[in-house]
C-alpha cells in the first residue's frame, strides 16, 4: 500500500509518477533513488502472473535468479521434415515469473518511491509532467512515465496464443530441452506453432502459438494443444493454470508515441518475434542512470535498423503466410546457437545478418523492400 499520506483536501506534489507497474514501470521504480515517486498500478503481482522469457547471461540468471521458474541450455526448432537443436554455454533460455518478478521490485522500492494499488484516472499532461487521480487523491509529477501498453488494431499482425501448465501422468524424455517451434499443427489460418517449456520431467507449459491479424476462439488453442500432446504420447494428470495473451507485431508510429511512454508503449516488443523483456530491461536500465544525472529522455528500445528489418519480415508475412515456417526453419539452420540467441535478442553482428540473410528465399523479401 501507498506510504503517501492521503490528504484529500491538498495535491501531492511529485518528482516521478509511473503509470502502470508492470515490467517496463515497476523496473523503472525499482531503480529509482533520491526522488518523490509513486508508481500507480491495480492488479496485484499473482493477479498479472504470467511467463516472460529471454535468452539470459550469467549475471542476468544470477539477477533474476529468485523469478526464474526454468532454465534451459538447449533449445529446438522442428517441423514435419527436420529438428534444429541447439546447445549454448554462453546463453541460458529462462522463463520467470512475472509475479515473483514484480514482487521482488515492488520490495526493492527505495525510500520516498512509493506504491498506489489502484488505477490512474483523469490523466491530463502538462509537458513532461503531468497529472493525476487514485484512490481520490490528487498528484502532480514534474515527469511522468506511461507504460500502459498500446492499444492493438484489429487487423493488424499479432502474435496471440493459449497455454496450459500441467502435470503429466508420466515423466517425459528430454525436460533438458525447451522447444521454442514446434510447427507439425494445422498451418491454414497463420503461421501457427507449438511452444513446450517443461519445469521439471512431469511439469510443462504447453502454448498454441498464432502469427496472424485474426484471433481464434480460446477452445481452438486448446484442441491444438490437447492434439499436439496426443501425438507426442503424452498424457495429462492434472491442468494447474492456463494463460492467454496477444502481442502487437505493429510498428508504432514515433510521432503518436507520448514522450514519456516506457516498454512496450515506447516499441519495445520485438516486431518480428514478440520479444520484450530484454528490450525493457536495456531500455529502463538507460533511463534510470539518465534520471539519477538529470537526464529524463527516454531511451530508444530498439534501434531504427532493426525495426525496418523487422517490418520487411514482417510484410513478407503478411503478403505470403505460407513462407513462415520455411523462413523460420531456415533461420534456425543458418545460425549457431550463439548466433541465433544473438539474432533474438537483437545484438545479432554482422556476420549473424549475412548468414540469416543468404538463407532465405529471395525474391519476397526483394519484392518487400521496395514496398517499404
Amino acid at each position: 500500500m501507498s506510504r503517501l499520506h492521503n490528504n484529500l483536501n491538498k495535491i501531492t506534489k511529485l518528482d516521478i509518477a509511473i503509470i502502470g507497474g508492470g515490467s517496463a514501470g515497476i523496473t523503472l521504480a525499482a531503480k529509482l533513488n533520491n526522488v518523490s515517486a509513486v508508481v500507480v498500478e491495480p492488479k496485484t503481482p499473482i493477479e498479472r502472473d504470467c511467463n516472460w522469457a529471454l535468452w539470459a547471461s550469467c549475471a542476468q540468471k544470477t539477477q533474476f535468479k529468485a523469478a526464474i521458474k526454468g532454465s534451459w541450455q538447449q533449445w529446438r526448432v522442428v517441423d514435419h521434415h527436420t529438428e534444429v537443436l541447439h546447445s549454448s554455454d554462453q546463453f541460458h533460455y529462462i522463463s520467470l515469473s512475472s509475479a515473483k518478478y514484480i514482487k521482488q521490485c515492488e520490495s526493492d522500492l527505495a525510500e520516498g518511491v512509493n506504491l498506489i494499488r489502484a488505477a490512474a484516472e483523469d490523466i491530463c499532461a502538462e509537458g513532461i509532467g503531468g497529472s493525476f487521480s487514485a484512490r481520490g487523491q490528487q498528484y502532480k509529477a514534474d515527469k511522468v512515465y506511461d507504460s500502459r501498453p498500446p492499444k492493438v488494431s484489429k487487423d493488424s499482425l499479432k502474435q496471440h496464443f493459449l497455454g496450459c501448465e500441467i502435470r503429466t501422468k508420466t515423466p517425459i524424455s528430454d525436460p533438458h530441452i525447451a522447444t521454442l517451434m514446434d510447427f507439425r499443427v494445422d498451418q491454414s489460418r497463420g503461421l501457427h506453432f507449438i511452444y513446450v517449456l517443461p519445469f521439471s520431467d512431469r511439469r510443462l507449459l504447453v502454448e498454441s502459438t498464432m502469427i496472424s491479424s485474426k484471433l481464434e476462439e480460446k477452445e481452438w488453442y486448446r484442441q491444438a494443444i490437447y492434439q499436439w500432446l496426443k501425438d507426442q504420447k503424452i498424457e495429462i494428470e492434472e491442468t494447474l493454470g492456463e494463460e492467454i495473451g496477444v502481442i502487437p507485431m505493429q510498428s508504432l508510429n514515433p510521432l503518436t508515441i507520448n514522450s514519456g511512454a516506457i516498454g512496450a508503449a515506447s516499441g519495445a516488443v520485438r516486431l518480428s518475434s514478440g520479444y520484450a523483456f530484454a528490450n525493457i530491461q536495456a531500455q529502463i536500465t538507460k533511463l534510470a542512470e539518465g534520471i539519477n544525472s538529470g537526464d529524463f529522455s527516454v531511451p530508444m528500445p530498439i534501434s531504427p535498423f532493426l525495426n525496418h528489418m523487422d517490418k520487411i519480415f514482417n510484410g513478407v508475412l503478411m503478403a505470403q503466410p505460407e513462407l513462415g515456417v520455411t523462413i523460420m526453419m531456415r533461420t534456425a539452420e543458418a545460425l549457431d546457437a550463439d548466433g541465433f540467441a544473438r539474432f533474438m535478442l537483437g545484438s545479432a553482428t554482422l556476420i549473424d545478418w549475412a548468414k540469416v540473410i543468404l538463407a532465405m528465399p529471395k525474391v519476397p523479401f526483394v519484392q518487400q523492400m521496395f514496398r517499404q
